[in-house]
């Protein structure tokens, strides 16, 4: 009952001067606001890039061939031939932790059909593409090992090929002409939008992949790279190395001898883009902290104001018979009522303003529940920490000093 009181006093105390209160919540409420909106826009981030990545495939693991060396320039990855048509038989043939794998061939090429051209991409995959791309048909059917055994020219068309050739237009049976080869269209794909790199993965022509590296690039023995998916996600890390080992085997690579190719996981690129969206999370929360220290400061300085304004009136109740501890609690819980109210509309205010990104802006923002009981929670802590000294100020005055106090 005594807590009660002494909070009670405190809230009539905090009314009497509601402009001065509601200043001196102000810092909190920017700080708490602050740190939940941008964690909360950190972890939205966070789940855009691995809703994208998860885009590339299913337990992707991408195998390219290494870089190789042209009048002393070391090119980039892939530059070199290393890997070849056989190359994913064998990792299908002889890898346990697998559970599908293709070739790819990639062209880039101006595509003439439906009355107009689009220069796109042009890949050859295996049928075993879209399972390992966690990708769909819109219409229409996809290759199969027949079709690449006979090396059939067929292709299958992404949404925004479809959108720039094909507006009003059925496309399923039509011709299209790649390097003034003619290819008769079985399907087209659903779309996906962009991947983390910021690519239109839907602006895309997928054909066999013997079709491909004979008849539009020339190049009947070699692969560009090798997608392979995984069993599982828990074998990730043993599939890699699997891969890895028997393409050295393959390639016919000696003890101490580099790689003549790269392999990597899903996992790698995820890691990779969460690193920097995490440091840049931290950085503005440590931004968004220091609101917090600076209401922490208001609130000492106002409540160091109010000592001094009611000297007289500390004089009054100590005279009557309270204890020290009594007007340091009252100080104390006036302080931690202005932080906490403080939290609360911070609190209020960050979902105000993840809503209108979300709705208006179209930014993705998770506020999780910890993060709002914590910042609640240091809210409270600020109040104790910062208006503990002004409450022991309060009540360390002498009673006589204090009644003589003008």
């Amino acid at each position: 009952m005594k807590i009660l009181k002494l909070v009670d006093v405190a809230r009539s105390s905090l009314l009497k001067n509601r402009l001065r209160s509601l200043l001196t919540m102000l810092g909190i409420v920017i700080g708490v606001g602050a740190v939940i909106v941008m964690r909360a826009i950190g972890d939205g981030a966070q789940k855009n890039i691995e809703d994208r990545i998860k885009t590339l495939g299913t337990n992707l693991i991408m195998v390219r061939s290494s870089s190789n060396t042209f009048g002393g320039v070391r090119r980039g990855a892939g530059s070199s031939r290393t890997l070849t048509l056989k190359d994913p038989g064998i990792l299908k043939e002889q890898c346990r932790l697998i559970a599908a794998v293709s070739g790819i061939v990639s062209t880039n090429d101006q595509v003439i059909g439906g009355g107009t051209n689009w220069f796109t991409q042009i890949q050859g995959v295996s049928p075993e593409f879209l399972t390992i791309k966690s990708w769909d048909l819109e219409e229409g059917t996809f290759f199969t090992e027949r079709d690449i055994r006979a090396r059939t020219k067929v292709a299958v068309l992404g949404s925004s090929v479809v959108e720039n050739m094909f507006s009003g237009q059925v496309p399923i049976g039509q011709s299209i002409r790649i390097r003034q080869t003619p290819f008769k269209v079985i399907g087209v794909l659903k779309a996906k939008g962009q991947s983390s790199f910021g690519q239109d993965q839907d602006d895309i022509i997928l054909v066999p992949l013997t079709t491909a590296a004979f008849r539009l690039r020339g190049d009947s023995q070699y692969v560009s790279q090798i997608y392979v998916s995984a069993l599982s996600a828990d074998v990730m890390e043993a599939a890699q190395e699997e891969v890895a080992q028997t393409l050295r085997l393959s390639h016919k690579l000696i003890d101490g001898q580099e790689d003549d190719f790269t392999v990597r996981t899903q996992t790698e690129i995820t890691e990779a883009f969460s690193a920097t969206t995490q440091q840049l999370t931290v950085l503005l929360m440590f931004i968004a902290a220091v609101s917090l220290v600076v209401g922490g400061v208001g609130i000492m300085n106002i409540m160091l104001v109010s000592v001094t304004e009611r000297t007289r009136e500390i004089g009054i109740r100590v005279a009557v018979g309270a204890r020290s501890i009594d007007v340091l609690t009252q100080f104390l819980i006036e302080a931690v009522v202005l932080s906490v109210m403080g939290g609360v509309l911070g609190i209020a205010s960050a979902y105000g303003i993840c809503y209108f990104l979300q709705e208006y802006r179209g930014m993705t923002t998770i506020i999780k529940p910890e993060i709002v009981a914590i910042s609640l929670g240091v809210s409270v802590v600020i109040g104790v920490v910062f208006g503990l000294f002004p409450a022991r100020k309060a009540s360390q005055l002498d009673p006589i000093d204090a009644l003589r106090h003008e």
